[in-house]
């Protein structure tokens, strides 16, 4: 049985992508495609049997009744994504407080890396999604959330970013004050170009963001998750046993790519070419944050689930059972 799946070019999913590993019983068909386009393009068209999905618009389609996507335990994306923050130095942001009333950009409001951003936001630092001013660069055609029916939020203050420009343009001339996350690979989704931090007046929020990593892992255990992989309904249906499967091939790739990675790390933490910050995220991300399976992440799922809810894009609070394959809870 062949099976089309798209993924981005990712260390733990590489050994899908090239060939190496195919789930027992199937082989993939793999394609590599940006995530901005690769969620826009399974959301509107469902162009891919499997493929990563954005956690946060997967979620929330669910919650409105979209159910044509059945995800599984794999999460081929993980950061602490508010370190990613990035402000104008010349606009009076010393502290994450102080993007109260400041203009903030995003790719997309409903994006799970800004939802994780303004989650934490929120809860560690008081700084409330309406009290800052949004702008958002996608279009409804090419956004994700242009397939989920998204709205802007009560309370939250949403503007539509010119085609004519984008969110790197408007850092550097001074339009936008922050932006929650930047985007400047090229796709059919994003338009931002510039490298804004060759910019003398852009730099991170966060000066140091291996301290905030080690701060915000060390007091709440969460490492935020980005992507996770799902299956399409008709397929998960007519063949249930491949949900397992697949889920067993992810887990090999994830084997060989750690092995790699292990090496690596401890390669370069013996050479200094890794500081301790750094090593602290890599470990992290080794032997905790990375692990698939429903067990280890349902703290974060239903963390992102509570946000979304909380955030104002959902309606009513989302159930991980309602999202994930049934053969896959007890893992």
């Amino acid at each position: 049985m062949d099976i089309s799946i798209a993924l981005s070019d990712n260390h733990y999913t590489r050994a899908i992508t090239q060939g190496r590993v195919h789930p027992q019983g199937a082989r993939f068909l793999p394609t590599t495609v940006h995530p901005s386009e690769m969620f826009w393009r399974q959301l509107k068209y469902g162009d891919f049997d499997v493929s990563e999905m954005s956690l946060s618009s997967l979620l929330i389609a669910a919650s409105k009744g979209d159910h044509r996507f059945v995800a599984l335990p794999i999460y081929t994306s993980r950061t602490f994504f508010h370190t990613w923050i990035l402000i104008r130095n010349d606009k009076g942001i010393l502290t994450p407080a102080d993007l109260k009333g400041k203009r903030v950009g995003v790719p997309e409001y409903q994006q799970t890396a800004a939802l994780w951003s303004r989650g934490i936001l929120q809860h560690e630092f008081g700084v409330l999604p309406k009290e800052m001013t949004w702008f958002m660069e996608r279009s409804p055609e090419k956004s994700h959330g242009g397939s989920t029916g998204f709205e802007p939020p009560a309370g939250v203050v949403l503007n539509k970013i010119d085609p004519k420009t984008n969110i790197g343009e408007m850092l550097v001339s001074g339009e936008l004050d922050a932006t929650l996350l930047y985007l400047n690979s090229k796709n059919l989704v994003d338009r931002s170009q510039i490298d804004v931090l060759g910019h003398p007046n852009i730099e991170p929020l966060f000066k140091d963001p291996f301290v905030e990593t080690r701060r915000f892992f060390q007091k709440t255990g969460l490492f935020p998750i980005n992507h996770t992989v799902v299956m399409k309904r008709e397929l998960y249906e007519k063949h249930p046993w491949l949900a397992l499967n697949i889920y067993h091939a992810f887990v090999e790739a994830k084997r060989q790519a750690d092995t790699d990675a292990s090496e690596a790390i401890q390669s370069m933490m013996e050479t200094g070419a890794l500081q301790l910050g750094q090593g602290f995220e890599a470990q992290a991300w080794q032997e905790q944050a990375k692990k698939y399976g429903m067990k280890n992440s349902r703290p974060v799922l239903e963390t992102i689930a509570a946000y979304i809810h909380e955030q104002g894009l959902s309606a009513s609070p989302i159930k991980i059972e309602d999202v994930f394959a049934a053969s896959t809870m007890d893992l």
